[in-house]
């Protein structure tokens, strides 16, 4: 597929470029609002905090004007304080570019039928993710969800950080887009590929993975590069060795900087990519936006992952369910 498959016609690309003109004179109202309401109402909190401060040292020992216990809890909250009022004085522009992306995303996105956007809910196809392919965690977040047909399959993308462990001693199992799409073929079962992990991880894995037993490809860099696990080994073997084989082999090729993974379930496929960067990211509210520059790649971007995962469903599917 060509990324030029998935750009929009001229004449969307002209709406598109006309609602970034809207855009960009609501962008330069609220730059200038947030360039007096920043240093207002965070420079009101540091003047009551220097007064307050004041006044307790008419009470405070001489030796600790300053820096008194009442002094150092009076600094932490006005830090605090002053952490609140710079997100309130910044919600203006804050505001301005997520309810742009609502009404940015479904245009440029025309290529998508029954197009919906959600920020920041729970995706519907996420339950039923096997938590085989991203491993344990206890807390989860999502950015941006996009859901609707593309080639006349439903998906649901999604932005997602899945973390384990809490404050500092917490880690990131994934972070980047999942697309989950419809199968051509159910699967009769629970089938993941995955990155391949350390003994001690692969041995704590095998431990509490069930019925999951791990197969071959037959393909050293890949068998190299992931494990494949599966409770249903007699359905999962001519997958292994040949379609899935295939499709990780081109998808170490399109995303080559951590292996890419897929999990079958059922009727139910999953693409996971693996990826820091915001695919849906508008620039700062400072940065005047470009539809080259800021909008063309998020289109490009959109249309190779849905491309990939409507190679990836082929998997399973019969020869001329594929034709």
């Amino acid at each position: 597929m060509e990324t030029a498959d998935f750009m929009p016609s001229e004449a969307v690309t002209a709406g598109i470029r006309k609602d970034i003109e809207s855009y960009e004179a609501a962008r330069g109202s609220a730059v200038r609002q947030v360039r007096w309401r920043v240093p207002l109402f965070v420079g009101l909190a540091l003047v009551f905090v220097a007064l307050v401060a004041w006044l307790f040292n008419k009470v405070a020992d001489p030796n600790e004007q300053w820096f008194s216990t009442p002094h150092v809890f009076l600094y932490g909250i006005g830090l605090v304080a002053s952490s609140v009022l710079y997100f309130e004085a910044m919600k203006p522009a804050t505001r301005l570019q997520q309810s742009f992306r609502e009404t940015l995303l479904p245009i440029v996105f025309g290529f998508i039928a029954d197009m919906r956007y959600q920020h920041g809910g729970k995706p519907n196809s996420f339950d039923r993710l096997p938590r085989e392919a991203v491993g344990a965690f206890n807390r989860q977040s999502f950015d941006d969800v996009v859901s609707g047909r593309y080639e006349e399959f439903p998906f649901e993308l999604y932005e997602a950080e899945l973390r384990i462990g809490s404050g500092k001693d917490s880690s990131t199992v994934f972070k980047g887009v999942i697309v989950a799409f419809e199968a051509i073929e159910p699967f009769p079962g629970v089938l993941v590929a995955t990155r391949r992990t350390n003994a001690v991880v692969g041995f704590f894995r095998g431990m509490f993975a069930g019925k999951m037993q791990e197969l071959s490809s037959g393909v050293p860099e890949l068998d190299a590069a992931y494990e494949f696990r599966t409770d249903n080994v007699e359905a999962a073997r001519p997958l292994v060795t040949g379609r899935l084989a295939q499709a990780l082999k081109w998808l170490g090729e399109t995303w080559p900087d951590e292996p890419a993974r897929v999990a079958l379930n059922g009727s139910d496929g999953f693409l996971l990519l693996p990826q820091a960067k915001n695919f849906f990211e508008l620039p700062d509210i400072s940065v005047p936006l470009d539809y080259t520059r800021h909008v063309a790649p998020m289109i490009s971007d959109m249309g190779a992952m849905l491309a990939t995962a409507a190679l990836v469903r082929k998997i399973g599917a019969r020869d001329e369910a594929t034709s």
